[in-house]
């Protein structure tokens, strides 16, 4: 093994002490007989790509097949990482969730609009886009606009009944930009 090298990050001042970050480098074996997750060390490599899925009417839709056929041939190349992926926009979101019964959809929609409330009656002051403007931001918030999920042999490594979906949260169609970026090996 190689002797530890420390990176000392920002300005060095009297007031505020240096971030030292160590970090060990561990050689590259082929020894198949390597119990170690290190055994092998490939180079780490990164992508990235932004998508735009199509306007999709109010509510929660099922993405997995449209970003799987954008990012399919990338993903592929990877043994072991992360997925990253960023929706550039605050009035929709992403989340995981079921993938296979539609009325799953239906209902976090119904529940969504039940607990923000919308129109003339809801008590908020950022009107100027329209009544559905505002809760749709605030919807945005609940869910996020980003998730990461594990890379496992060129797949997106996610449970059986699971799968990304975007909720849109304006009642007219745009539509979405999101930023996919894979890391691992």
């Amino acid at each position: 093994m190689q002797a530890a090298t420390s990176l000392i990050l920002g300005p060095k001042t009297p007031s505020t002490q240096p971030v030292r970050i160590k970090s060990f480098y561990r050689p590259t074996t082929t020894d198949p007989s390597s119990n170690s997750m290190a055994a092998t060390v490939p180079a780490p490599k990164w992508s990235q790509k932004t998508i735009t899925l199509p306007p999709h009417r109010r509510g929660c839709h099922l993405v997995t097949p449209k970003i799987l056929k954008e990012i399919g041939e990338d993903l592929s190349q990877f043994k072991c990482g992360l997925a990253h992926l960023f929706l550039q926009h605050t009035s929709a979101s992403l989340t995981i969730n079921e993938n296979y019964d539609s009325d799953v959809r239906d209902d976090t929609e119904t529940f969504l609009n039940r607990i923000v409330p919308e129109g003339s009656s809801a008590p908020w002051k950022h009107t100027i886009e329209g009544p559905d403007d505002m809760p749709a931001h605030i919807k945005s918030s609940m869910f996020g606009c980003a998730l990461t999920i594990p890379i496992t042999d060129g797949k997106l490594n996610m449970g059986t009944w699971q799968g990304i979906w975007l909720c849109e949260h304006r009642d007219y169609p745009t539509a979405r930009k999101v930023v996919i970026t894979l890391n691992g090996v």
